[in-house]
């Protein structure tokens, strides 16, 4: 008995810091209308590197399907476009999340549109301008089928213009890049 409880008191203690940043990593994303934003902060108080800035990288290759609701939650009707980002968040060489993003491109502005396509800005930087709020739709951690092997957390959202017209659905993957100190 003894040795089980020394064991058990030593698992407690070997894991607390990595759950404690992991905790720590979601609360900061909790608390930003932007995951770009969330993750500049979160790069920089980290110190992954310096300067702390977010591009976005396309993926290119297949295109993920997209989510059989998506036009009932971003409110289109069949057959008004949608866009479509694979992208890859990097801070300095690291990755920090592989995030799909559908977004209506009628509810941007040609300049924004631009960027997006031909551009590393990531999403939110580019639509920063449009003041969008952050509805969460769902999040896990680990092992979501939904997201690379490895990764610590997924996000669900739904970003709304202030008038609560969707703008885009976005599905987060986090890499274990982000506990790096």
């Amino acid at each position: 008995m003894t040795i089980a409880a020394a064991s058990l008191s030593m698992t407690g203690c070997a894991h607390p810091q990595p759950d404690a940043d992991l905790a720590a990593f979601e609360a900061n994303l909790a608390a930003h209308a932007s995951a770009t934003e969330a993750l500049r902060q979160w790069c920089q108080q980290r110190g992954i590197a310096d300067p702390a800035e977010i591009l976005a990288v396309q993926v290119s290759g297949a295109d993920e399907a997209p989510p059989a609701d998506i036009r009932a939650l971003l409110g289109v009707s069949a057959d008004e476009p949608l866009g479509y980002r694979h992208v890859r968040l990097t801070c300095g060489s690291r990755v920090l999340s592989d995030a799909h993003n559908w977004y209506v491109p009628a509810r941007l502005t040609p300049e924004m549109n631009r960027q997006l396509a031909e551009t590393q800005v990531p999403f939110g930087r580019v639509a920063a301008s449009l003041q969008f709020t952050r509805e969460p739709l769902g999040s896990a951690r680990r092992g979501d089928p939904a997201c690379p092997a490895g990764a610590i957390s997924t996000h669900r959202a739904l970003l709304r213009l202030p008038d609560g017209q969707p703008l885009a659905m976005v599905v987060e993957c986090y890499t274990e890049a982000n506990l790096t100190r």
